[in-house]
């Protein structure tokens, strides 16, 4: 039985993870056709890089999530002190990072608010 539990965790981090992937690439290839875009249609510079930038965090903060659900379903199951250790690490490097992001994407989108209202 416990067996089976870690083969489904396994499939199922393993699942995530390439959800992680799709969604960083997704995010990359968008922000490289707004980027062209902008570079196409020369619009003001700190505007679209501000605007790239933000919609990527975004991204990035989604796959964040992904990643350390990723994380724990692969500790989960019958877990080792040292296992325990390592997604304490990755859990805190991980929601710091989400932390920061989250809170530079809130005050960018303020930021954006104000100067158009």
């Amino acid at each position: 039985m416990e067996a089976t539990l870690k083969l489904i965790a396994s499939y199922s981090a393993l699942i995530l993870e390439m959800t992680v992937v799709i969604i960083v690439v997704y995010g990359a290839l968008e922000a490289l056709v707004r980027v062209l875009h902008h570079l196409a249609t020369k619009r003001p510079q700190d505007w679209s890089r501000r605007a790239v930038w933000l919609r990527f965090a975004t991204w990035i903060l989604l796959a964040l999530e992904f990643a350390l659900g990723a994380d724990i379903i692969r500790t989960a199951v019958a877990p080792t002190w040292d296992d325990i250790g390592k997604l304490a690490a990755i859990a805190a490097i991980r929601t710091g990072l989400s932390f920061f992001l989250e809170r530079d994407i809130e005050s960018i989108g303020e930021t954006r608010s104000a100067d158009e209202g």
